[in-house]
């Protein structure tokens, strides 16, 4: 195995994990994008949904803490806000329930936490970033069994060079406007169909200034939609140095408008008191943004049957998740951590098919990112999903999940709301909510809400043990990995 130098293509989240990791295995890292770095918190234009909120999960939190020690520290020092003992409140249609933070935690903007990230990346020594260069196409080798490099073209200059620059790794790291397939088709591999789910997605973010004595009162809010009368999402939180944002989300072309009196009148008719005298008195900064996708997709590169060594891909490159369930960073994360693993066991003992068995390990994590975001997004009336299978076990996942949310709600039952959360921000398995005794327990729990129903219809369509019921009917996620309630203790 040489290294000697290892390419990451793409400056973003996942990028600058990758590097990190790579930091540690080769003698140099490169990380290569068509955006310059900017020496302060900036919006890169390779990142439209960079003003958008963004925030860490529990999963995510424990990764970046160990790959950047020191982390929360220094993005509170540069303003991001503290939410230790901080409430949030979380809406439904079922009421709500209030939570407080008890880790060291922060909240910021994508264009700070990328920024702060970027300066622990560009302190080991052995990375270096260059900006305002574009990666045009992948130099191989004759036979093309081996991604040997990159060609890139230069855009500082009007001359816009193209050189090459080789190396004996390339992670491609840059998300919707990756190439990878295109590549992989120039250089004769068939890559399989990949799957989409068409949500046609709008987010409308707007941002106020928060006047002196205030910040201390105001709490975090998350409301969610409801897919049956199509109303918006929407949630409320500060960000940093004095800055709050609101956002307004929905599917299937139910935008939010980033008209400021139409977007004030949106909140207004989504009926939460809440989130109108969280606003009253604080002074809006610009105009309300948008950002829309019109459909997500999930690669399998793992399925292929010949793969060139060399090349290897992560993040929204690979599989583009819902952005409303904030997993895109903690699975960027969790494939920053794979790629660790597996390059520290590619170096004890050397594997041909170390690119192809990278990839399973991701799509292993993916697949479970995966399903629960196309169960949930299925809900809405208009979501499209397009793939070669069945999403196995959709119809009683959707039940289950709803009911699961009602009954905590409605009953205040903290520990299965808790848990609901975690398996849903990918901290604990989905194993841990649909199992004989969860399941048992929580349709005894009462409860009559359409789910419920349906729920019950199921029960008694068959005698088949529930056990095996279960096993027959959902993913097993067997290969990927997760956390553990004990590392989620407050630190």
């Amino acid at each position: 195995m040489n290294t000697e130098r290892a390419i990451v293509i793409g400056g973003g989240i996942a990028g600058l994990l990758a590097a990190k990791v790579l930091s540690n295995f080769y003698t140099e890292v490169v990380v290569v994008d068509r955006d310059h770095f900017s020496e302060e918190p900036d919006s890169r234009s390779g990142t439209p949904q960079a003003f958008q909120p963004h925030r860490l999960t529990p999963r995510c939190s424990l990764i970046l803490n160990r790959f950047f020690p020191g982390l929360m520290d220094e993005l509170i020092k540069k303003g991001a806000y503290s939410t230790r003992g901080k409430t949030t409140h979380l809406l439904s249609p079922y009421g709500k329930m209030t939570s407080v933070e008890h880790s060291h935690n922060a909240s910021f903007s994508r264009a700070l936490f990328e920024w702060v990230i970027r300066q622990y990346i560009q302190d080991i020594q052995n990375v270096s970033l260059l900006g305002l260069n574009e990666v045009v196409h992948l130099h191989a080798s004759e036979d093309r069994s081996k991604v040997t490099g990159i060609i890139v073209r230069e855009r500082i200059s009007g001359e816009r060079k193209q050189y090459t620059m080789t190396a004996d790794l390339i992670v491609d790291t840059s998300g919707q406007f990756s190439k990878t397939v295109q590549w992989l088709s120039e250089l004769g591999y068939e890559v399989p169909q990949s799957e989409r789910l068409k949500i046609s997605l709008g987010y409308s973010t707007r941002r106020y200034r928060i006047p002196g004595g205030r910040k201390e009162e105001l709490d975090v809010i998350r409301l969610e939609g409801d897919p049956l009368k199509t109303t918006h999402a929407a949630a409320f939180s500060i960000i940093e140095n004095d800055i709050a944002e609101m956002v307004l989300w929905n599917l299937n072309g139910q935008y939010p408008s980033i008209d400021p009196a139409l977007f004030e009148q949106d909140i207004r008719h989504l009926g939460c008191p809440l989130l109108n005298e969280v606003l009253e008195g604080l002074e809006p900064i610009g105009l309300p943004r948008g950002f829309r996708v019109s459909e997500l997709s999930r690669q399998h590169f793992e399925q292929m049957q010949q793969w060139p060594t060399g090349l290897l891909v992560m993040g929204d490159a690979f599989c583009q998740l819902d952005p409303v369930y904030g997993q895109g960073m903690t699975l960027a994360a969790m494939e920053a951590e794979i790629l660790e693993t597996s390059l520290r066991h590619q170096l004890i003992h050397l594997q041909p098919s170390f690119e192809i068995d990278v990839h399973q390990k991701m799509q292993n994590c993916i697949e479970v990112a995966w399903w629960l975001n196309v169960v949930s997004d299925l809900r809405w009336k208009g979501v499209e999903y397009v793939g070669t299978k069945p999403i196995q076990g959709l119809q009683f996942a959707q039940n289950y999940l709803e009911h699961v949310l009602q009954v905590s709600t409605e009953q205040t039952n903290y520990e299965i709301f808790g848990l609901y959360w975690l398996v849903n921000s990918l901290f604990l398995s989905p194993s841990e909510l649909f199992n004989v005794e969860m399941v048992t327990a929580l349709l005894a729990a009462g409860g009559s809400g359409e789910a419920k129903q349906r729920l019950d219809h199921w029960m008694k369509e068959s005698d088949e043990p529930l056990e095996e019921r279960l096993e027959r009917l959902l993913p097993s996620f067997k290969g990927a990995t997760f956390a553990t309630i004990d590392q989620l203790m407050p630190s």
